[in-house]
């Protein structure tokens, strides 16, 4: 039953990308295959193997680790507010220890690992899979640094790019997260499923392109002149900038989750009042179908089809804590599927900062990306779908 699960997602993803495709006479299919091996030899290591369940492991408490120590400096900052016996108070445990790692981010930029490890990864992704220096480096640096900080490393590059790479390097800014917000994230979700999907949609993200955007890539970038030089400024200047972003990045999350939640509650309660049914009741049943397809079991396909409209109508922090308050009635395939589906940025929120990052470096593109976004924000679910369509064939 999980191999034909397996096989009606895949062919889900494959017509709707066959129809959206800028070029359906070129699509890449060897790139496809070695993309697809890669993410089946990927997740079986890390979800059926002692050596792979172990790495998760110390993956997740690590990163658990680092949320004690963030806890440092929120609590000697908000430390004296009592909120009340027993609650969690989701902005001070959530979004404040994203501050903390951002440091650690611009640290390890600033000494030169980050770069190294985003490099060579990137170099030997384009020797695997052919898919192009540039897009290769750029989809690995999106994973660690995230948008709309990642476009900064490739901002000379950004106005002389064809139309078909810009894509394929929005799309991989939308699949991607920063990792900044990994430990967040493993507080509502099995580390597990965030550190997999980070490794698969990686890949997922450079396949559905090789659908929806075939091109040849060219290998002529001079990747050591690309990424972010904070080395030539003063290490605590660079410092105190991640920290701000990191702070930044916090509020405008939280800024988003109030509003939008608060829209989903509104419309909700609006639509209960008109015609008896809730608006998340109705985004789920459009969801369910594709749900099923990807193999959540049919009891579940309703509420996970909900969770799935609601990332991407908000975002994935909203989505996120409705799978945390639901887990305990969904099965364990349910899980999978659906938190490995939650750990991108595709939504339409995205669109538009993705949109406004290109656009402050190139006017003509960012008008481009714009053009394309509906079509950006497809691939990039579709991208989502292929990740937990592949986990979800393990359980």
């Amino acid at each position: 039953m999980n191999f034909l699960f397996l096989i009606t997602g895949l062919l889900f993803i494959y017509i709707l990308g066959w129809l959206l495709s800028y070029d359906r006479k070129h699509i890449r299919y060897r790139s496809i295959v070695v993309l697809f091996s890669l993410q089946m030899i990927i997740s079986f290591l890390c979800l059926h193997t002692s050596a792979g369940i172990q790495t998760l492991k110390g993956i997740s408490s690590f990163f658990n680790w680092l949320m004690v120590q963030a806890d440092g400096g929120v609590q000697f900052v908000f430390g004296g507010i009592v909120i009340g016996k027993n609650t969690s108070v989701f902005f001070l445990n959530v979004l404040m220890p994203i501050v903390f790692i951002s440091a650690l981010v611009g640290i390890l930029n600033y000494i030169r690992i980050l770069p190294i490890v985003i490099k060579w990864t990137g170099w030997l992704l384009n020797k695997v899979t052919g898919m192009g220096e540039l897009e290769s480096y750029f989809a690995v640096s999106t994973a660690i640094l995230g948008e709309p900080e990642v476009f900064l490393t490739i901002k000379n590059k950004i106005p002389q790019l064809s139309a078909q790479r810009l894509y394929t390097i929005c799309a991989s800014a939308m699949s991607a997260v920063s990792a900044a917000l990994l430990a967040s994230y493993m507080k509502m979700i099995p580390g597990k499923f965030v550190v997999v999907a980070v490794f698969l949609n990686i890949l997922s993200v450079l396949l559905i392109s090789c659908i929806v955007n075939p091109y040849v890539p060219t290998n002529d970038d001079d990747l050591a002149k690309i990424g972010i030089e904070d080395q030539k400024q003063p290490f605590f200047q660079v410092l105190g900038n991640y920290i701000q972003d990191g702070f930044k990045l916090a509020i405008t999350v939280a800024a988003m989750l109030i509003g939008f939640v608060a829209l989903v509650t509104f419309l909700n309660n609006s639509f209960l009042a008109i015609i008896h049914v809730s608006f998340t009741t109705i985004i789920g049943n459009v969801f369910s179908p594709i749900a099923w397809i990807m193999g959540v079991p049919m009891k579940d396909i309703s509420e996970v089809g909900s969770i799935m409209a609601t990332k991407l109508i908000t975002n994935e922090f909203a989505a996120m804590g409705t799978l945390h308050q639901v887990s305990a009635h969904l099965s364990m395939k349910s899980i999978a599927i659906t938190s490995t589906y939650l750990v991108s940025f595709a939504n339409f929120g995205t669109v538009g900062i993705i949109t406004g990052s290109i656009r402050s470096i190139s006017e003509k593109q960012g008008a481009l990306v714009a053009r394309t976004s509906l079509k950006l924000l497809l691939g990039a679910t579709m991208a989502s779908i292929l990740t937990g369509t592949i986990v979800g064939f393990w359980f």
